[in-house]
């Protein structure tokens, strides 16, 4: 069994569904493991892990529209603001959501299905620097 790990820095541009399948597709070649599992960990608490259709980029738009209309940003009911209107609901929609991913690795490839991309979903209003785990263990 062998290990091998690789911490991602994504920048986003706020609110919104980032892609970064290719990225963890080099990791996994990398680790030259043919069996085993990919384990990707957001060091965040308002950002979350997605996999999700790559093909239409309407389904990204139609998601973020929804969680906008699920927490909306200044929400009165919240009493946590500390960084702003968006700060509690950009951590309600992480709890909603997730912060890894496990995705099987066979022939030392990721067992995606055809339309499903890796995503991270920045859930702040503002630019941010987001931290990503990539763990792959196998044979």
């Amino acid at each position: 069994m062998r290990q091998y790990q690789q911490t991602l820095t994504l920048n986003t541009r706020g609110q919104g569904l980032s892609e970064f399948t290719l990225d963890v597709v080099q990791i996994v070649s990398d680790a030259e493991i043919e069996v085993g599992l990919a384990h990707i960990f957001c060091r965040h608490t308002s950002a979350s892990l997605l996999i999700q259709e790559n093909a239409d980029p309407d389904v990204q738009r139609d998601l973020i529209a929804f969680f906008k209309r699920l927490v909306p940003d200044g929400d009165p009911h919240f009493i946590h603001r500390s960084e702003g209107a968006d700060d509690m609901p950009a951590h309600v929609k992480s709890a909603l959501t997730q912060t890894t991913l496990t995705i099987p690795i066979a022939n030392g490839r990721l067992m995606l299905g055809t339309w499903q991309g890796i995503y991270l979903f920045e859930h702040r209003a503002h630019p941010h620097d987001r931290h990503v785990i990539v763990h792959v263990i196998g044979d």
